[in-house]
């Protein structure tokens, strides 16, 4: 039976999830660490791949050369955008991932791969720049299982960033130029990676703080790693009810 992969950045962001599903550490992830566990007779991949797109495209690179997964999933924190609507200890899910870096700075302002011409990704003669989609499907099964348990969960875009946005005025500026409602660190690297081998993925976050001008003791990191990891759990557990 194919595994599901669940990927975050760090230890903390998994740390539940490996508890939970009795997972037990296994190589295949590089010089990453990677845990198998089960939700019912549903084999599941745990992998921590370090922070940013480098080590996520590294790590998950590693993974799918070693098996291909039914589905890959994204979750960790992530800053909410002040006009998301979006609170600290929110859940999110991307309808898509956004490289917020990549691109050109004129004296008009900021332009996308596509003013260069050089796609990021090609894949069946669709060419792919700043944006990359995620997978329909499991996202509306994240959307009905959050209606079906109460749990508030809102559907947008995401954008990558390289440099975390800590002051308000840069967070409107991308959630303007975007269209998105908050931003992170390795998602778009996810989504282009699991868009090239061909593999569905799902990107779920907790909102560990708002994008404003930086100030630790508004954030929540635990809060949002805990509630995203509870949410992949239930997630989990209605994919192994399908099996």
């Amino acid at each position: 039976m194919e595994p599901i992969l669940v990927v975050a950045s760090t230890r903390q962001e998994l740390t539940l999830l490996i508890r939970s599903l009795g997972a037990r550490e296994r190589g295949g992830a590089g010089r990453r660490p990677s845990w198998l566990g089960k939700v019912g007779v549903l084999p599941v991949v745990l992998a921590e791949t370090g922070i940013g797109k480098v080590n996520t495209a590294a790590a998950l690179a590693a993974l799918f050369e070693n098996f291909i997964p039914r589905l890959v999933i994204n979750t960790g924190c992530a800053g909410a955008y002040t006009a998301s609507g979006l609170r600290v200890g929110d859940l999110a899910v991307a309808s898509a991932e956004i490289s917020g870096d990549e691109g050109v700075l004129t004296p008009q302002g900021w332009e996308g791969l596509d003013l260069i011409g050089i796609p990021a990704l090609e894949r069946k003669g669709v060419r792919y720049f700043n944006e990359f989609p995620l997978s329909l499907h499991p996202a509306e099964q994240a959307i009905q299982l959050a209606t079906a348990l109460g749990i508030p969960l809102r559907r947008g875009k995401f954008v990558t960033v390289s440099t975390c946005s800590g002051i308000t005025a840069r967070g409107d500026e991308l959630a303007s130029r975007f269209d998105a409602i908050c931003e992170n660190m390795e998602g778009a690297a996810m989504a282009q990676v699991a868009l090239d081998y061909g593999v569905d993925c799902l990107e779920v976050r907790g909102v560990s703080n708002m994008v404003e001008d930086r100030d630790l003791s508004r954030w929540n990191l635990p809060l949002a790693v805990e509630k995203a990891q509870r949410f992949i759990i239930k997630y989990l557990e209605t994919c192994g009810e399908e099996q």
